[in-house]
Formats: C-alpha cells, structure tokens, sequence
C-alpha cells in the first residue's frame, strides 16, 4: 500500500480561502496556520507509519533500557522504593537519549540519501510541517518505548510515585527529551549515514556512564561523581529524580543541562543550514 504523503496530499488541495488575493488578513492566518498544522499531522503520521512497518526498530530503541532494568536495577535496587524509583527514572532518561539519537540521528542521516528528501526541501512549505512531523512522531515513538521498561518497574520492582509525580515525569520526559533530540538532528545533518551509526552508538553509553545513569544518586564512583553534573544526561537525571520524589534539584546540573540545551539548539541550526548550503547552493 502507498503511503499519501504530505506533499502529495497537500499539492492536490486548493489553495485556503483566507490565502486569495482580497481576503481578510486575519483570516488568511488562521488559513495559514491551519495548513501548517495539518501538513505537520501528515508528516507525523507519514513518519510513523514508516516506523511501525519496520518494528524492529522500535524494539530496538526499548531492548537496551528494559535490559538495563532486568540485569542492573531489579537485582540491585528492586526492593528498595526510593532506590527503584530513582533509578526507574535513571533509566527512563536513558531511554530517552536512546530512542532520539538513534531516531533522529540515524532518521535523517538515512533520509538525506533519498531523493525524496531533496525533493521535500524545496517544496514551498519551508521546512517546519516537516520539522514539528518528525519532532511529533519522534516523541510518540520514544514514549512507546518506554511501556516495556514501566512494566518491568510497575511488576519487578518496589518503584512507586503519586498520580501528580507520574504526570510531571510525563512533562519532564519531553523536557528532557529536547536536547537528545537537537543532538541527534546534528549529527543527522552533519554526518552519512555510516559515520552517523557509529557516532551515535560511540556516544549514549559514555554519556550515560558520566551522567551517573547507572548508578543511585550520589552513589556513582567519585570520579563520575565530579564530572556528571556538567552533562546534560544528570541534568535530565536530576530533573526526573525531582518530579518523581523527594530529592533537591543541584543547581549545577540544571544550569548545565540549560547550557546543553542552548548549545546544541545552536549547533543543530548550523548543521541544517551547512547541509543545505551543501546540497542547494
């Protein structure tokens, strides 16, 4: 079955009413806005639809999380509630990082070599539908991933959080979710696909390590002790220890995982920019 994609779907539609020469302002951006909306729903759905054919992937992206649960925090720390629940958290983080660098990393790094992907980009609609429909799907696909590490918690351990806990670790988790995210976008951007895989893979389980993901706070070895607090991993680490429970928040390693954030929004913006440089100038 072919897949509609949004430019195809889009470039059979009349133009909005509110976009005709003539008519009101205020209405051609409503008209405007709901374009753009609409055309990021088919980007989501158009991304998904290519990740659920292929679902090896996204069991790829759950394996190493739930692994890490079943082999290092059910054995260590599964009878004790605050411990599980930290390091639940600990992993869900890990997830995170796992599920967007490979999804967005990889992703464009293997879209870019389609000539659709070319074609796409220099469609009228500028690349926002694009960007919030993959950046929408990419958070559908993570938070699926984690079902499997929730179940291992919620049945192998002594994890626990009030309703209001587990909500705002919904809201952190895409919070936290951002500067994965604009990690991966760069290094898809900067890098084929080859050298993409390998980045990746060189780089969630050293940052993992040094953001102390595999260890209870404050109970990693001093040296990971010293360093964790300058990676973005123990910022988002931190942040989900502090909406699941009752732990203080060190202000190093949220003002560090801001920096993190703002850097590498910096650098995925040129890494998209020197692509395109690349492939249109």
């Amino acid at each position: 079955m072919a897949i509609s994609t949004p430019e195809t779907a889009s470039a059979s539609e009349a133009a909005p009413a509110g976009l005709l020469p003539g008519g009101p302002p205020a209405e051609g951006v409503r008209a405007a806005l709901r374009t753009q909306v609409r055309m990021s729903l088919m980007h989501a759905r158009y991304q998904l639809l290519r990740t659920l054919r292929i679902p090896i992937a996204l069991v790829g992206t759950a394996f190493f999380p739930g692994a890490s649960m079943l082999f290092f925090v059910v054995p260590a720390a599964g009878d004790d509630p605050v411990g599980a629940t930290y390091a639940t958290a600990a992993m869900v983080v890990f997830a995170t990082m796992i599920s967007n660098l490979f999804g967005h990393g990889i992703g464009v790094a293997e879209e870019r070599q389609h000539p659709w992907d070319l074609y796409t980009r220099t469609l009228p609609s500028g690349p926002g539908p694009k960007f919030a429909g993959r950046l929408l799907s990419g958070l559908l696909t993570m938070l699926l991933s984690m079902i499997p590490l929730l179940l291992i918690a919620a049945l192998a351990t002594e994890a626990t959080t009030t309703l209001l806990g587990f909500l705002t670790g919904v809201v952190v988790v895409i919070l936290v979710s951002v500067p994965f995210t604009l990690l991966g976008l760069t290094i898809g951007y900067l890098l084929p696909i080859r050298a993409a895989l390998t980045v990746v893979q060189l780089t969630f389980f050293p940052l993992a390590f040094a953001g102390g993901l595999f260890s209870g706070a404050g109970q990693a070895p001093g040296f990971i002790e010293t360093i964790a607090p300058f990676t973005p991993t123990r910022g988002a680490a931190e942040l989900m220890w502090a909406a699941v429970g009752d732990y203080q928040l060190n202000p190093v390693a949220a003002i560090s995982f801001v920096g993190w954030t703002v850097a590498l929004a910096v650098l995925s913006v040129y890494a998209y920019r020197r692509d395109e440089g690349q492939r249109f100038h």
